[in-house]
């Protein structure tokens, strides 16, 4: 066997064979399963690895190519006291493994220990689970493949589902729907690049499964945070399990690539799908508990900071590994341009339980001249304590602001005395991220976790019943606004104010200082139904239905990414790269104590005056911005070329031409813009 990748975790075949490796403190033996068919309940081979050092173990295997089934029987001390939770009868699917085939069936079998019952649960699981997958990567030809690396000031991210996005498009081949490839086909890679998209979010492909619970209401876990190999591409996102989702996944990425667009994944290093302490054992679990799990005192119980029963402890080296190894994996193998931490503080709790901006992950990614070129995003919140760190993720991590996105919607129903916290997110946030610059703030009205934009201009309550949760799932403070009658309506003034109040959020979405991210479908106005928490809803809910796209919020939207790349001040990285002016209608600038009484005002955006003509530092921005329930007259700032009228959130217009006259009417509930430039 050859060394370097080889030598890492997970199954690395050559020319001769296969070397399988795997990580392990506790284990007194690894036994190495092989299988002809995913669900044979006998191994065809069962073969020892050897301890390599104090957490390796390793196995040359001669004659084991690409295509091969595999999984583990680890033994080691049943000691829930001392956390350890090894089950030799419990067949394992590889952590480190790059494709899993066949589904978790969640019943007894899989259960490692029963509360009051035997010393460990001896019902053997071969029938319940999966098998990993032997995977060649050198078989794929990228042809010439290369990162767009398109910088922070030019990303306009769109957030979508494999799967979501693509299983109702018309003009999808039937064979791509729901797929890798269909993400990846020329028709939605259009559709991106008409919107001025320059990087999709998936929602998390790494392989993942369902719970128990979900499985026996006969739903599914849809959205993916659920993680089981963090290597593998998830196998329901292909034409087949057995390898395919690889190469499958790989060519979205290199056709993604070609056009110009990043791919950003959605990743879960915060928990397990093993669950907590009655959960399933399925396979980190089985390789080394109480080195991958955050404990109590008493070690029988695990630390709970996500909600999903379990917490990975990244202060152990194990699970410090894994995270590393899985994130340049992604990067140099699969050739993903970024990643979004979900629960990120999960993985800056060590050396205890306190958040630490210097925990050794962040300085891992900042040291790695691969690891620190990718693009980093953290959802700044975890449900351990002082988990909500919004503002405090270390450079190169740029942030979800939920904070503008609730200031964006309070102001925009109407609510008094937010003009001056929205004035704080359009120019940059710098109370945030003052020694990071503007582009640390990663702007959203919506994401998966929420309403959708349409259903936020439509509903006031959530409508969860069919999560089978009594409607107690999900937000229940959505700060969103029905305009006069819940869900839909044939109301035609409402229905124009609902328009008009999904502009205006748009418009105040893509004309931030900042990095804009657009959720998938509210381009095109889907609904949910009020359903605010889809997670476990693969169907026609969650699912985007392209027959009933709204064009004309598209222009709209591509009227606002075309606006934004006129003016290099809205993506500007430096907080003196750009000038702003606040005014307000009647001209001039407000005072300090005013803005809590301002129903409406101007912000006025220009490239500073150091920088070169280049730039066009004479170029500017003007948003007029009037979310009372009164027509307002701005008085328009001079400048050396004249206005030009651009967007009206009112009527929806989007055509050039010179705004005459020194003063602008503003329609009630609406923001209009304009520039002057070259």
């Amino acid at each position: 066997m050859s060394r370097d990748r080889h030598d890492l975790p997970g199954a690395w075949p050559d020319s001769s064979g296969t070397r399988f490796t795997v990580r392990s403190t506790h284990a007194t033996a690894v036994r190495l399963c092989l299988y002809d068919d995913v669900r044979g309940y006998r191994a065809t081979e069962e073969l020892e690895l050897r301890r390599v050092d104090e957490t390796t173990w390793s196995l040359d295997a001669p004659g084991v190519h690409a295509g091969q089934l595999y999984a583990y029987r680890v033994e080691g001390p049943f000691e829930p006291q001392h956390g350890h939770r090894f089950n030799p009868s419990k067949l394992l699917i590889d952590p480190w493994a790059h494709a899993v085939t066949g589904e978790v069936e969640l019943d007894d079998s899989t259960l490692g220990y029963r509360p009051g019952g035997a010393h460990y649960d001896s019902a053997d699981s071969a029938a319940a689970m999966p098998r990993a997958v032997v995977v060649d990567h050198d078989a794929f030809d990228w042809q010439g493949d290369e990162h767009p690396r398109t910088p922070w000031s030019d990303t306009v991210i769109y957030e979508c589902h494999v799967k979501g996005t693509t299983m109702r498009h018309p003009d999808v081949p039937p064979g791509e729907r729901g797929r890798y490839l269909g993400l990846g086909s020329d028709v939605l890679i259009e559709h991106l690049q008409r919107l001025g998209v320059t990087a999709v979010e998936l929602l998390p492909i790494l392989h993942f499964t369902s719970e128990r619970f979900l499985l026996a209401q006969g739903k599914r876990n849809y959205w993916g945070y659920n993680p089981l190999a963090w290597m593998a591409p998830f196998s329901g996102y292909a034409s087949s399990g057995h390898g395919a989702q690889v190469d499958e996944c790989k060519e979205m990425i290199r056709r993604l690539h070609a056009a110009g667009i990043e791919v950003i994944l959605d990743v879960v290093f915060n928990h397990s799908a093993d669950g907590n302490h009655l959960g399933p054992t399925l396979g980190l679990r089985g390789f080394d508990h109480a080195n991958a799990y955050r404990l109590l005192r008493d070690r029988r119980w695990l630390i709970d900071y996500t909600g999903c029963g379990n917490t990975l402890d990244i202060r152990s080296p194990l699970v410090l590994d894994l995270v590393l190894q899985t994130v340049r994996f992604w990067i140099e193998t699969m050739h993903v341009d970024g990643f979004r931490l979900d629960l990120a503080p999960t993985v800056g709790r060590a050396p205890d339980i306190d958040f630490n901006p210097d925990a050794p992950f962040f300085r891992a990614i900042l040291e790695d001249p691969v690891l620190s070129q990718a693009k980093w995003i953290a959802e700044p919140w975890d449900l351990g304590p002082g988990g909500y760190r919004l503002g405090g993720f270390p450079a190169p991590f740029a942030e979800w602001n939920d904070r503008f996105r609730d200031t964006a919607r309070r102001v925009w129903r109407g609510d008094r005395g937010t003009l001056g916290h929205l004035a704080t997110g359009l120019a940059g946030n710098r109370p945030l991220y003052d020694s990071r610059g503007p582009l640390a703030s990663i702007h959203h009205i919506t994401c998966h976790d929420g309403f959708t934009l349409t259903d936020l201009v439509s509903y006031t309550e959530r409508r969860n019943w069919s999560n089978g949760e009594d409607n107690r799932d999900g937000h229940h403070n959505n700060l969103s606004s029905n305009w006069g009658v819940e869900g839909p309506t044939t109301d035609p003034d409402i229905r124009a104010t609902r328009a008009r109040a999904r502009r205006n959020l748009l418009a105040t979405l893509f004309l931030a200082r900042g990095v804009p991210m657009l959720l998938a479908g509210d381009e095109i106005g889907h609904t949910q139904h009020g359903n605010n928490n889809v997670y476990c809803q693969d169907n026609d809910t969650a699912w985007l239905d392209w027959l009933t796209a709204d064009p004309e919020l598209i222009d709209w939207i591509a009227a606002l990414t075309a606006l934004r790349r006129r003016h290099p001040a809205l993506g500007s990285k430096d907080w003196d790269d750009a000038q702003i002016e606040w005014r307000t209608p009647d001209g001039r600038p407000p005072e300090p104590g005013e803005w809590a009484q301002l129903r409406s005002v101007a912000m006025l955006l220009r490239a500073a005056p150091s920088e070169p003509a280049t730039k066009h530092n004479d170029d500017a921005i003007l948003l007029l911005i009037n979310p009372s329930p009164e027509r307002v007259y701005f008085r328009l700032p001079a400048h050396p070329r004249r206005w030009r009228w651009r967007l009206d959130s009112a009527t929806g217009e989007t055509r050039s031409r010179l705004a005459r006259g020194r003063r602008k009417i503003v329609e009630p509930m609406s923001i209009v813009v304009l520039e002057a430039r070259r």
